[in-house]
C-alpha cells in the first residue's frame, strides 16, 4: 500500500507527490531514513484515516519506539497535531512488538486495541474496524531556497561565515557551529533531524538547539508524540511551552522559521523593550511574538550588544541542512510575525506555484 507524504502548513492538510514537497535544490530528502537496522524504527510514525467512516471523524496516530520492542501510541481525534487533531482529546496505548507488528491498548482489560504494520493501523473495538494509512509528514517551508540577499550558513554540504562547522559522513551539519557574525534582528531558516534514539529518555534523547544570540534557546528535541512542556521540542526553554507539539518522527527532517526582534536598551543600558521571537515549527506557528523575559537556561546574559546564533552541541548526532538569514531593519515594526501576504508567498514557492 503506497505511503501517503501530505505537508504540514497552518491550515493545511494537502496531498503532495514527494517531488512537489520542496523546491530548490536542497540535498536532504523528505523521505525518513530507511537505514536503521533496529525493527522497532519500521513501526514507528504516523498514521491517519480521513474517511470519516460512519460519520465519524477523521482519526490520526503517533506510534513512538520506547526501545526493546516498547512502544507508545498515542491517538488524535479529528487528524493529526497541526492538521485536525482536535488538542483536548489524547489518548495513550502502550504495546510490544511481535514480530513485524505490535499490538496497543489503553490497559489488558480494554476490548478495543489498534494493530499497527509497517504501512498500515487497524483500529478494532465496538465500532467497524477502521484502517489508517502510514502518511510522511512534509513542512511546507522544507528544501525553502535563500531568496535574494540572504545570509547562506549552510547548503550543500558547503559551511558559510559557521565558526567550528564540522559535517557528518552524509554531509550534513554537525551541531556545535556558531555563527561568525553577531545577529540583531533577523528571519532565520534551518532545517534539523533529530537521531532514532529509542533506549533514550527525556533531555537525553536527540537534543539540541538553535541558541538566538547565544542567549535565547529554541529548543530541538525529539518530542515526537510527547505532551507539551516548556524543556521539549519548540519550547523557549524552560520559559515558554511551544502552543502545540509539531515534532515528526526521528529520522525525518523538521523545519525552523524564526523571526526575532532584539531586546531594546537606552545609552545608560537600560532594558527598554524585551527581546520578541515568533516560531513556526514545520509550517505552524507554535510562538507568536512572544516577550522573552530573560535569557534561557545556559544562555549568556542579556545585554545591549549583538552576539552570534549557536547550534548547541548536546552531545547527540542532531543533522542541521539548509541554514540561511534575512536580516531585518531596525525600524521593523515590535510584531515580527510573517504577514499573510508573506505566507501565500512562501506557499507559492514550495508548491512551485508562479
Amino acid at each position: 500500500m503506497p505511503i501517503e507524504t501530505i505537508a504540514i502548513g497552518f491550515l493545511l492538510l494537502a496531498t503532495l507527490r514527494p517531488a512537489e514537497a520542496a523546491t530548490g535544490d536542497s540535498m536532504a530528502s523528505n523521505e525518513p531514513a530507511n537505514t536503521v537496522a533496529d525493527p522497532d524504527f519500521a513501526l514507528q510514525g504516523e498514521f491517519l484515516d480521513r474517511s470519516r467512516q460512519n460519520g465519524q471523524p477523521p482519526i490520526g496516530l503517533q506510534v513512538v519506539a520506547l526501545g526493546k520492542g516498547q512502544f507508545l501510541g498515542v491517538l488524535f481525534d479529528g487528524g493529526l497535531p497541526g492538521a485536525g487533531a482536535n488538542p483536548a482529546f489524547r489518548r495513550e496505548l502502550l504495546g510490544t512488538r511481535q514480530g513485524d507488528s505490535v499490538e496497543l491498548r489503553t490497559s489488558d482489560s480494554d476490548p478495543s486495541r489498534i494493530v499497527v504494520r509497517s504501512t498500515t493501523a487497524e483500529l478494532h473495538g465496538d465500532r467497524p474496524t477502521r484502517l489508517l494509512q502510514r502518511c510522511v509528514r512534509v513542512s511546507p517551508s522544507f528544501g525553502l531556497p535563500p531568496p535574494p540577499g540572504a545570509r547562506v550558513y549552510f547548503r550543500d554540504s558547503e559551511p558559510h561565515d559557521l565558526s567550528g562547522a564540522m559535517l557528518f559522513d552524509d554531509g550534513f551539519l554537525r551541531p556545535g557551529a556558531r555563527t561568525s557574525n553577531p545577529v540583531r534582528d533577523f528571519r532565520l531558516h534551518l532545517e534539523f533531524r533529530t537521531p532514532f534514539m529509542p533506549d533514550a529518555r527525556g533531555q537525553a534523547r536527540g537534543n539540541s538547539g538553535v541558541y538566538i544570540q547565544e542567549r535565547y534557546e529554541v529548543q530541538i528535541l525529539d518530542s515526537f508524540g510527547l505532551p507539551l512542556a516548556n524543556n521539549e521540542c519548540g519550547a523557549l526553554y524552560k520559559q515558554q511551552p511551544p502552543d502545540l507539539n509539531l515534532c515528526l518522527p526521528p529520522g525525518q527532517w523538521q523545519t525552523y522559521d524564526i523571526t526575532f526582534r532584539a531586546a531594546r536598551y537606552d545609552s545608560q543600558g537600560n532594558k527598554l523593550h524585551p527581546a520578541r521571537v515568533t516560531v513556526l515549527h514545520n509550517g505552524y506557528p507554535i510562538h507568536c511574538n512572544h516577550a522573552l523575559s530573560a535569557k534561557t537556561g545556559a544562555g549568556k546574559p542579556e545585554g545591549a550588544e549583538p552576539r552570534p546564533i549557536l547550534f548547541q552541541d548536546h552531545g547527540n548526532p542532531v543533522a542541521f541542512a539548509n541554514i540561511w538569514l534575512v536580516e531585518l531593519a531596525e525600524n521593523r515594526s515590535r510584531d515580527p510575525r510573517p504577514g499573510l501576504l508573506e505566507r501565500i508567498k512562501m506557499r507559492r514557492a514550495i508548491r512551485g506555484a508562479s
